[in-house]
Parts: C-alpha cells; sequence; structure tokens
C-alpha cells in the first residue's frame, strides 16, 4: 500500500511538472478547497518530528497516516518572527525581526525593490505593505487569527516599547513574536484587528458552520502548547510532547467542523529548525535579501521542517520530495483564493502545491 499512495504522489508529480513549473498557472487545475487552516508548531527539525523516535506520535504517525507529508520543506530564517511574517506578507527578514523584535518598534522605510521588498529595518510595517488577510478582505474572503492564551483581542505591545511577551508567565504564556497579523500597521490600525485576530477560545464557535469559519484560519499555540518552551512555566513538560496534546485536542475539533469536511485543508508546520547550531538551510531560490545578507544567521534559511497536509484531496500517508519553504505556502494559498502573489511568493520558479500535494 505504501509503495502505490508513493506512485501517486509521484504520478501526481509529474502531472504538475507537464502543465507548469511556476504554480501561478495551476490555480484551474487545483481542487476546490474553500477553507485554510494553518497550524505553527516551534523550533523542532525534520527528523526530530518526523522521525521513527518523534516524541509527537499523534503528530508523526495518526495525522501523518491522513495525509501527505512534505519531506523538503524549509522554513525562511532565523529565529522565530521573521519566519511568521514570511507566511502571511512575503517579506524577508531583517535584523530587527530575526531578533524577535525585543522592541516593538515600527519598520523604516526607506525604498521597495522586487519582489516586493520594503527596504529597512524594524518591527512593524506600514500600513502600505500588503498581507494575505489584506488581500482576503479586498476580495470578499474571510480570516482570523486564533492565538492561544492571548486573551484581549489584537493583543502586542505599545509601538517602541519593549515585547513583554518574550518570556511566558504563569497564567500568560502568549507570544506577540507568534502572532505576525500584530506587525502590518494595515492590521493593527483598523478595528478588523479587534474582530479577526482574537483568543484561540473563540476557534469551537466559529467551527460550528461553514458560515461562521473563516476561510483562513491561522491558529498559533502558545509557548508551552507550541513546543517553544520545555518544560514549561506551569510545570507541563513542554517541547514535543505538549505541541502533539495540542494537537490530540484540537485537530480533531477542525477536522470533524462542516467547513473542512465540504473542502478543507490543513497545515501543520513548524516556524524553523532547533538547536543552539540550528540548521539554516534553504530551498527555492531563497537568497540574501534587501534586509539581511543571511536570512538564517548563519545561511540563507530556516532550515529543513516538514510539513503535513491533511484534506480529503490528498493521498493518506504519502509524501512529496518537492522542495517548499514559508513563502511557497503564502502562494499556495494565494492561489487557492486566487489572489496576486506578495513578496517572495513571487519568486520566479517558486513551487506552490499542485497536484504533487493534492494527489488523491
Amino acid at each position: 500500500m505504501r509503495k502505490m499512495l508513493r506512485r501517486a504522489g509521484l504520478a501526481g508529480a509529474a502531472v504538475l511538472a507537464a502543465a507548469t513549473m511556476t504554480g501561478a498557472a495551476t490555480s484551474s487545475a487545483l481542487p476546490s478547497v474553500g477553507y485554510v487552516f494553518v497550524i505553527n508548531l516551534e523550533n523542532k527539525s525534520f527528523d526530530r518530528t518526523w522521525g521513527p523516535d518523534s516524541a509527537a506520535p499523534y503528530l508523526s504517525k495518526d495525522l501523518r497516516s491522513q495525509g501527505v507529508l512534505l519531506t523538503q520543506y524549509y522554513g525562511t530564517g532565523h529565529n522565530s518572527l521573521d519566519n511568521y511574517i514570511s507566511q502571511i506578507s512575503g517579506q524577508g527578514p531583517n535584523s530587527e525581526t530575526q531578533a524577535d523584535c525585543q522592541i516593538y518598534s515600527d519598520f523604516a522605510q526607506a525604498g521597495t525593490v522586487a519582489p516586493g521588498q520594503a527596504v529597512g529595518q524594524g518591527c512593524v510595517y506600514p500600513a502600505s505593505v500588503p498581507t494575505l488577510a489584506n488581500q482576503l478582505s479586498s476580495a470578499g474572503r474571510t480570516w482570523k487569527g486564533y492565538l492561544d492564551d492571548m486573551k484581549t483581542p489584537c493583543r502586542h505591545p505599545a509601538v517602541g516599547a519593549p515585547d513583554d511577551t518574550q518570556l511566558a508567565k504563569t497564567g500568560d504564556q502568549y507570544a506577540a513574536r507568534h502572532n505576525p497579523f500584530v506587525y502590518f500597521h494595515s492590521i493593527i490600525d483598523t478595528p478588523a484587528c479587534a474582530s479577526n485576530v482574537v483568543d484561540l477560545s473563540a476557534l469551537p464557535a466559529d467551527l460550528s458552520s461553514p458560515q461562521t469559519t473563516p476561510n483562513l484560519a491561522y491558529i498559533t499555540p502558545d509557548l508551552c502548547d507550541d513546543g517553544h518552551d520545555s518544560p514549561c512555566v506551569d510545570g507541563r513538560p513542554g517541547g514535543l510532547v505538549s505541541a502533539d496534546a495540542f494537537l490530540r485536542q484540537w485537530v480533531p475539533a477542525i477536522m470533524s467542523s462542516p467547513a473542512y469536511q465540504r473542502d478543507g485543508m490543513l497545515v501543520i508546520t513548524f516556524d524553523e529548525s532547533d538547536g543552539a547550531q540550528a540548521d539554516a538551510s534553504a530551498c527555492c531560490g531563497e537568497g540574501p535579501g534587501p534586509n539581511a545578507a543571511l536570512p538564517g544567521l548563519t545561511g540563507l534559511g530556516g532550515g529543513r521542517i516538514g510539513a503535513l497536509v491533511l484534506s480529503k484531496y490528498t493521498a493518506p500517508g504519502s509524501w512529496n520530495d518537492r522542495p517548499y519553504n514559508h513563502y511557497s505556502l503564502l502562494g499556495s494559498i494565494e492561489n487557492i483564493f486566487g489572489l496576486p502573489r506578495l513578496g517572495y511568493a513571487q519568486t520566479p520558479g517558486l513551487n506552490t502545491f499542485g497536484l504533487d500535494v493534492f494527489n488523491k
């Protein structure tokens, strides 16, 4: 059976390659995905997560058996924040986002260069820098960010102030740097932030019907549930053990929801690879950016992390060796909803999800 599924994935890849190599012209061949769910976990390498000794058996075995594993999926930088920003805007790292924006400073823009890169340094991008959220709203689609332990909608530090969410506290393990929506003035300066960037506790009610489920649901666990801390301030083990427990709680709720059952896709991935000597490898033509010579601090990327895609359109237990990164994910979501590519999602030859991923 595994060989059959493997052949199915390769056959899908061959069909896609024959159609196009850019991904931009594949939208007519894509299945009709109406709802995209993204869950980001933290700081784990591919082998640590998906290997035979993984401390996350629900993810690496149970869920793995239900979808397609992207074995060559890469982060786009180090440390955390620049990866999250990549996923919703296509903006590359700068020295402050690489340092997780210890000060929640405005991005000082000195210009724009291709492909769609704001030139400068800082954290909170000006309203002129577009995001996937802005695109979806303009196209009449809906989106929400669901942030574990955020409590107050649109919670972020004051502009120019230190970020007091850098370290977890008992009863408060929210991290602003894992919430990319609050790094864009086009979001935080509008009412959409309070209505669309909400605590995770709002998700169950929103999943009750397709009408209340956003087209894009972007889910970020807290600093314990995402695997970042180990051990956690509340005494839980953290790491992949706590991340797996989070997935056991929330993934069944997503996959049993009417929207997912109708035409949903769930992507589970990580922001970057882990360790003191973190993997800074890259794929997909990623190179030095206008604001960071080395997006991965010691290399060009955020390392190999892998991603799992679950949908009625993916073959259970299959895998895909085609290279992808966070810009690929952005471009893939934009393809699904018929949106133009932002930032580095416009990179020539960038792979986006096609019949090699939607291989069922």
